[in-house]
C-alpha cells in the first residue's frame, strides 16, 4: 500500500511569528497577490478617487463607485472602502481586482495577529503592516498593475482619528488633517485645503468629503461623482470611538444633493 506525502509534523515548522503570510510561506504556499514576474499587457478595471479627513470624533472615509478600463467606465458601483477590523477601514486605488485581494489578505492578517497574540495591534502597526503589503506588490507595480491604498482609523490610545496615504513603493505617510490617492487625489486635495477646518462635526464632515468628491469628478473623467439619476452615492465610512459604520444611501443622499447643486 503506498503512502501519500507526509505533513510536516508542527514542531519540524519554523515559528512564522504573527504574521498569515508569513505562516503560508513557511508551509510552501504562495500569497493571493503573488503573480508571474515576466512582462504581460493586461487592461484591468482601475479603482480611480478615494479620500479622508479627520473630524471632531473620529475619521470620516470616501470612495467613489466608478472604475475605468481605459478611456472606458468599467464598473458603476464598485466598492472601493472596506472596514480593516472594528477601529480602522482601508480604502483603494489603482488596479481593482490586486487592490480588493490585498484588503482581504490585510483583514486576515489583522484577525490572524489578534487570536495569537491575544490583543489588537494598535493603529500605527496597521499602517506599518499594511506598507509592507504595497512594498510587497512592488514587482507587478512595474509591470503596471499598481495599488495605493488608503488607512484610516481611531486611535484607542490617543483617542484621535488618524489617516496615512502610501506611495507605490509602500511609503508611508500619516497626514494631519485630510488625504486622498487615485486619479482625482490632486483635485480632491484641492477642494479640502480651502474648506477644511477644525472642529467639524460629523454631518459637516460628511458634506466637505462628498464635496471634495464631487469637485474631482468635474475635472476628472476617470472619477465617478454621485450619479442622482441612477441613484448611485459614494461610499462613505465613519469611525469613531464605537467603530466602524458606513452610511447608508439615504444618509449619504443629503450630502450628496448638496455637492451636486453647488456646482451648476
Amino acid at each position: 500500500m503506498t503512502k501519500g506525502p507526509s505533513l510536516p509534523l508542527l514542531f519540524d515548522i519554523p515559528s512564522p511569528g504573527s504574521s498569515f503570510s508569513d505562516l503560508l510561506k513557511t508551509l510552501g504556499h504562495t500569497t493571493p497577490l503573488e503573480l508571474p514576474k515576466e512582462p504581460h499587457q493586461l487592461r484591468t478595471p482601475e479603482g480611480t478617487t478615494v479620500l479622508a479627513l479627520r473630524y471632531q470624533e473620529g475619521v470620516v472615509m470616501v470612495g467613489d463607485r466608478q472604475a475605468t478600463e481605459g478611456n472606458q467606465v468599467a464598473h458603476r458601483q464598485i466598492r472601493k472602502v472596506f472596514p480593516s477590523d472594528m477601529f480602522s477601514a482601508v480604502a483603494i486605488a489603482g488596479t481593482a481586482g490586486l487592490a480588493i485581494e490585498m484588503v482581504r489578505l490585510f483583514q486576515v492578517e489583522l484577525e490572524h495577529y489578534e487570536k495569537i497574540e491575544g490583543s489588537r495591534l494598535s493603529l500605527e502597526g496597521k499602517a506599518v503592516f499594511l506598507a509592507r503589503l504595497v512594498r510587497n506588490q512592488l514587482p507587478m507595480a512595474f509591470q503596471g498593475l499598481v495599488v495605493v491604498p488608503l488607512f484610516a482609523g481611531y486611535d484607542q490610545l490617543t483617542g484621535r482619528g488618524r489617516l496615512y496615504t502610501y506611495d507605490v513603493v509602500g511609503g508611508r505617510y500619516e497626514e494631519n488633517d485630510f488625504g486622498s490617492t487615485g486619479s482625482g487625489a490632486s483635485l480632491a486635495k484641492s477642494y479640502l485645503r480651502s474648506t477644511f477646518r477644525e472642529g467639524l462635526d460629523e454631518p459637516s464632515a460628511v458634506d466637505v468629503a462628498v464635496g471634495a468628491l464631487v469637485a474631482a469628478a468635474q475635472e476628472d473623467t476617470a472619477t465617478g461623482g454621485p450619479d442622482l439619476r441612477r441613484g448611485i452615492f459614494p461610499t462613505v465610512v465613519v469611525i469613531d470611538a464605537e467603530g466602524v459604520r458606513e452610511l447608508s444611501d439615504d444618509q449619504v443622499k443629503p450630502s450628496a444633493e448638496k455637492a451636486v447643486a453647488s456646482i451648476r
